[in-house]
């Protein structure tokens, strides 16, 4: 495991997470505390206590869809380009090709604030360790 925060590198490194209920309705929870309550006991459980920001729940496509999200789809394409196997688990209009494909979809964004690079969502978090190291080198 390598480490960001020993003082290598000029700019640092924060994982911010975002709840949505816009996939299948997997983020009931109406505030943070119920989030946190459902990663703590339910999933992943097992007393996990996110060690970064958690920030409201939001929509991150359709008509509703919060403006940090706006900005990011418009710089970074979405890998692979499919947006859903399935119209049945759309649960937002209008559609757009660069929408968020599914919960867990990651984003990586440049210490000036530019996303940088979008991951699908079965991508391992450990697997952008690479990504983040180049980045953090061009600070």
């Amino acid at each position: 495991m390598k480490k960001f925060s020993d003082g290598k590198y000029k700019c640092g490194f924060t994982i911010l997470a975002f709840p949505c209920n816009q996939f299948h309705y997997q983020e009931p929870g109406a505030n943070a505390r119920e989030i946190m309550n459902g990663l703590k006991y339910v999933r992943p459980g097992g007393g996990f206590e996110p060690n970064f920001p958690l920030f409201q729940k939001i929509q991150v496509n359709g008509a509703q869809e919060d403006p940090i999200y706006t900005f990011v789809k418009s710089r970074c394409p979405l890998p692979g380009g499919i947006v859903s196997q399935a119209a049945t688990q759309i649960l937002w209009a209008p559609i757009k090709s660069n929408d968020i494909s599914w919960n867990f979809e990651k984003i990586l964004v440049n210490h000036k604030g530019n996303p940088v690079k979008r991951y699908l969502p079965n991508t391992e978090p450990f697997d952008l360790i690479d990504d983040i190291i180049s980045l953090l080198q061009q600070c």
